[in-house]
Formats: C-alpha cells, structure tokens, sequence
C-alpha cells in the first residue's frame, strides 16, 4: 500500500482574523512555506467585529513601540496592496476630548510622556476644537490631536493580507476546525490535527484571538487569555464628513488600562466612508455571552449624543457586538513558548489587535526564522505568566 502524503509547512498559523493574516503575509514574504487554518472563514472572529482602529493615541510603553511600527507598516501595506483590495486606509487622525479642566490636565500630562516616546501629539484648546469638530459640543474644556491615528476596514484589511499571502505561497484552509496539536516524543511541536487530516510543520504559531487560551491548552501550556465583550452601534448613513477624526473621550484611555470585569463605557464616535458613523465602546467581562445589552447601546447612545449633539437624532441602525482577547497586563503574547518548543503565540492584543498586526507579524516570523526581531520582544514573553492562576 502507497504511503499517504501528508501536507508539510515551515508554520502552521491557526486563526485567519487580521493578525494571522499578517503573520502568513510577512512569513511567506520571507520565503516561509506557511499554512493558515480557521475554523470559521476570514475574519470571522474578533476582527470582523471590531472597528478598525490603528492608534497610538491610548497607548505607552512597549505597547507604544508596537503601535508606531504598525502605524509605519500600514501606510507601507496601504500603498503596496492592490487598490482592488479595498481596505479603507484613512489617515485621518485621532482627536481626544477633555470635558473639564481636570480631565485636560490629566490629558496634557499623557501627551507628553506619549511625545517624549515619539508620538506627534497638539495640544487643542477649547476654543479650536470647533475648528477641527464643527459638530462638538460647546462647553469642552479641550483636547488633543494625533495625527498618526488612523483606520482600516478590518475584515477586507484581513482578506487582503490572506490573498498577498496566498500569492507568495501561503495555504489558506477555512472551516477547518484545529482539534490538536501533534507534539513529539520530547513535547516539542510536530503540527495539527484537524478533521481532513494533519498538517506537518516544526512551528504553530497562536493567533487564535480570544479562544487563544484554548489553543495553548491543546499544545499542553497555559495563556491566560479571556473574551472581553463589546458593543458597537451603527447608525444610518449621515453627510460626508460630518465626524472628521476618530473622536473620544479621555477617559476611554483608563477604561482600555482597567481590568475590571463590569461593564465600562466611554464614546469613542467616527464616520465611514460609506456615511454610516460607528460609535463605540464597552467592555465587559461575561464569557462568550453574546446576549444583547440595552444597558450597553443606551450608554454609547448617550455619550456619543454628549459628545456631537448631532447625533442625538440619527438612527441607528444596528448594534454588533464581538470579543476582545485580554491579557491581565493588557499586553499581547508574541513570540516562542520555551515551554513547548516550536510553539509560538501572536494573541492577547484586546482590542488593539488591528492596530498592532503587522508588527505582530513581523517579530512572528523574525522568530519563527531565527532572526533579528525589529522591536524588544522581551515584554510580550509569552511565559510571563508562569504564576497566574487558571
């Protein structure tokens, strides 16, 4: 009887949202033979949930570092990609509204550790939010613009990364659920095992999103990955630039740093090209409920409406809601496990996972080839949370 083939890869990337989509396209890029595996199709997860936020404007540290190398690789991606990939690049920068003088103070104190790490960062004073804002409302205490933030369109941004890969070599296989990881008799990684059969490569890499956790647990190791649940409204299409900035409130910053499980929100409001605007965002801790909260949608309703008057009459249209992967430390796990050889995790970035992908896949394959990662990889250890509890 003939010996059945079984498919070899370099890697094996389990997750087709935005970040193993940038994993495959900087591996295969690199000249590795990489196979992406998802149960679902693409973007099916977190990333066709989320808003498409590339900030730097909510972030410090070694969070920071990943956001500016990102926000270079987007414009790089946004120039090289087919324009048939339609991915909704927009440069449009990011304005970030105090309401009193408190908040103001606070915020201006932010900026300038934020610039100090590299962030263009202009103070606004009430006066001048207007200027950028027509539709604010009065009596803002000021603000602070960023230029440097930006958006994409999630879900199209991922296909597009899938098909560059594809086109340098990547296998994409959808609806195909991950049911193990083959390991060796030394522990170290030996591929996947799904329902049409095992793929064969030395490498895994976890971009598994929120169910990240459930991954590490087949490979025999522990990430303490759990779902945090938002909310987003949509209302009906509005004028064209009615919002010109991706605008929100400061104290969407320590609602993104809080690890309380209980419900926050703070509005974060942008338009769309299409004219619909998006106004998010909650967060909560209950599992993988996604049972509707009115409680949620009537907070963002009234914050946004606080925030742009305007809005106080529009429609919405509908509310969708998806899970962001959060870490306790708020940040992602990337890089090898020394746990178990040849597995390495790219997952944990809560809601900042768009934002953060192509770095993401860059320090992956840096590691995944042995070479010299582009940022400190120090801080993302996936073993740093050796004593967590389960």
């Amino acid at each position: 009887m003939p010996t059945r083939h079984l498919p070899t890869f370099d890697a094996v990337i389990v997750g087709a949202g935005v970040v193993g989509a940038a994993c495959a396209y900087y591996a295969a890029r690199s000249g590795l033979s990489v196979a992406v595996v998802d149960r679902g199709p693409v973007a099916g997860g977190t990333t066709g949930a989320g808003e498409g936020n590339l900030l730097v404007s909510d972030k410090t540290g070694p969070e920071l570092d990943l956001a500016l190398l990102s926000t270079r690789l987007w414009r790089e991606l946004a120039a090289s990609l087919p324009p048939e990939a339609g991915i909704e690049y927009e440069p449009k920068g990011g304005l970030v509204i105090a309401s009193d003088e408190t908040a103001l103070a606070a915020l201006r104190t932010f900026a300038d550790g934020q610039r100090k790490a590299g962030v263009a960062a202009h103070d606004v004073p009430a006066a001048g939010l207007r200027d950028r804002e027509p539709h604010l409302a009065p009596g803002l205490a000021g603000g602070v613009h960023y230029p440097q933030d930006a958006q994409v369109q999630p879900a199209r941004a991922a296909a597009a990364l899938l098909r560059a890969a594809r086109r340098a070599g990547a296998a994409v296989r959808l609806g195909e659920e991950v049911t193990a990881v083959l390991t060796g008799p030394r522990g170290a990684v030996r591929g996947v095992r799904t329902p049409r059969g095992d793929l064969h490569a030395p490498a895994v890499v976890n971009a598994a999103g929120p169910w990240g956790g459930d991954l590490a647990a087949l490979a025999g190791t522990h990430l303490p990955v759990l779902p945090r649940r938002g909310f987003v409204l949509v209302t009906e299409p509005l004028p064209p630039r009615l919002i010109r900035h991706k605008v929100y409130a400061a104290d969407y910053v320590a609602d993104v740093a809080s690890g309380s499980a209980g419900l926050q929100s703070s509005a974060v409001v942008e338009g769309t090209p299409a004219g619909p605007v998006l106004i998010g965002a909650t967060r909560e801790r209950v599992g993988y409920d996604r049972t509707l909260s009115t409680e949620a949608l009537r907070r963002l309703a009234r914050q946004a409406a606080a925030l742009f008057p305007v809005l106080a009459d529009a429609r919405a249209l509908r509310a969708y809601c998806g899970f962001r992967p959060y870490l306790p430390d708020h940040l992602p796990a990337i890089g090898p496990d020394p746990r178990v050889p040849g597995l390495h995790h790219a997952c944990g970035h809560e809601g900042a996972g768009i934002g953060l992908a192509p770095a993401t896949g860059l320090l992956v394959t840096a590691a995944l080839r042995g070479g010299e990662p582009p940022l400190d990889p120090a801080p993302f250890r996936p073993d740093r949370f050796l004593g967590a509890a389960r």
